[in-house]
């Protein structure tokens, strides 16, 4: 057991002073005089050796007591003069000490709570990591995002949330940056970053939807490319139209057959081609829905009626699941359009045998092929301006169908899921 310097001081002035008395008791007990003095001299040596004690203490108590109010993080408790000089300093030291602590502490508080308001506010996601890189918090548009509380997500790597977004980007290394495309439509780009904690680095995740902007952007510029297109070539397909069939009827049957027959293929030629130019645009020139309160049920029934025949020839099934009264506010011609486009894209990625179900819900539509799987190259591209699979396919169906869903403000995804079922879902 090892004894404190407080008990070795003791010990020392005790047995020193002891030892003393005892050769003052030997050497002058006769000396009556003497010895009197002498005891007198030992007591007052003890009573100094006491106030030299409490002297050197005092420094220590302080400093004892400093330390335990700054173990307890209370940065409000500062000390008096004494008037005794080398104690003075250290308490002047101390409170100095104190007083920049204590602003300190109020500065970084300050930073912290402005750092999470901050956070907090931030319009783009903000997924905060531990130091093994599961996740330790989410700010509010992280949560209202991924439409789940942080409790669901907290202790979780990226890869094991279940959300192929945060999936797709566990192997992200910071510093790094990324452009994500979910579901063929929703696009994201994804930073990691990181900062110091105490001493290690700690990442964080910032996620920015760019949906919107991105198919802003699209739209202006394959408008402006398809008005330019349109305005030249119907102008030319106008007058070589005009051209031929002047030219057909100023010849006779009996002198110049061949030629009229190969007029005449020209000119169905160029209606189809003014067609085609009119399907494009069309997308352009889409009108602001007029919306109105339509049974959904009835309307996915009247369609599937009017795709029978097309599936039938495919010997293809389409069967409606939707129920009655289910209203949504939109515009009729417009959803009938987006339900005949995306039903026919199944029916055609159906083989014989195989079939399409379309389901209505008060909040969803769906519409379900166990045909032709998506494959993933393909589904990050479905909704790009007049992309298609097809040899003879145009673009023009999913294009029209994402800006009359884009103009209702709903919701739609396409995608193939694990049980090998291709869904179109549109949400409200």
């Amino acid at each position: 057991m090892r004894l404190s310097t407080k008990t070795k001081y003791i010990a020392y002035i005790a047995v020193l002073h002891l030892v003393l008395i005892l050769l003052v008791y030997k050497l002058l007990f006769e000396n009556k005089a003497l010895f009197i003095a002498s005891e007198v001299f030992l007591l007052l040596s003890a009573g100094m050796s006491i106030v030299l004690y409490n002297n050197f203490m005092q420094p220590i108590q302080f400093v004892k007591s400093g330390i335990e109010a700054i173990k307890d993080k209370d940065f409000s408790i500062k000390f008096v003069p004494t008037g005794k000089g080398e104690v003075d300093v250290l308490i002047e030291v101390y409170n100095m000490m104190i007083d920049q602590l204590r602003e300190e502490r109020v500065r970084l508080n300050e930073q912290h709570f402005f750092l999470e308001k901050l956070i907090e506010a931030s319009p783009i996601s903000i997924i905060v990591l531990d130091y093994d890189d599961r996740i330790e918090s989410l700010n509010s548009k992280g949560k209202s995002q991924f439409e789940l509380t942080d409790k669901t997500l907290v202790g979780k790597k990226l890869a094991e949330t279940g959300l192929p977004l945060l999936a797709e980007l566990a192997d992200m290394l910071d510093g790094e940056s990324r452009l994500i495309k979910t579901n063929g439509i929703e696009t994201f780009k994804a930073q990691r970053s990181y900062f110091m904690d105490r001493g290690f680095r700690r990442s964080f995740l910032m996620i920015e939807e760019l949906t919107n902007e991105i198919l802003e952007s699209e739209k202006n510029a394959y408008g402006k490319v398809i008005r330019m297109m349109a305005h030249e070539v119907n102008n030319t397909l106008g007058a070589t139209d005009s051209i031929l069939q002047t030219t057909t009827h100023l010849l006779s049957d009996t002198d110049y057959g061949d030629i009229k027959e190969a007029l005449h293929v020209a000119s169905e030629r160029n209606q189809q081609l003014t067609r085609f130019m009119r399907n494009f645009a069309d997308v352009v020139r889409l009108p602001a829905p007029m919306p109105g309160q339509t049974d959904m049920g009835q309307l996915i029934r009247d369609v599937t009626v009017f795709m029978q025949n097309a599936a039938s020839a495919r010997n293809v099934k389409v069967l409606s699941e939707g129920r009655e009264n289910v209203f949504w506010n939109v515009d009729k011609g417009q959803m009938e359009q987006v339900l005949i486009n995306v039903i026919k894209n199944a029916v055609e990625a159906c083989e014989s045998g195989q079939e399409v179900r379309v389901v209505a819900t008060p909040d969803r539509i769906v519409i379900r092929n166990n045909g032709k799987p998506i494959e993933l190259e393909v589904s990050t591209k479905l909704f790009n301006p007049f992309f298609s699979t097809k040899r003879d396919g145009q673009g023009i169906g999913l294009t029209l169908s994402r800006e009359i869903l884009g103009n209702h403000g709903f919701g739609f995804a396409l995608e193939t899921g694990p049980d090998g079922w291709t869904e179109f879902r549109i949400e409200r």
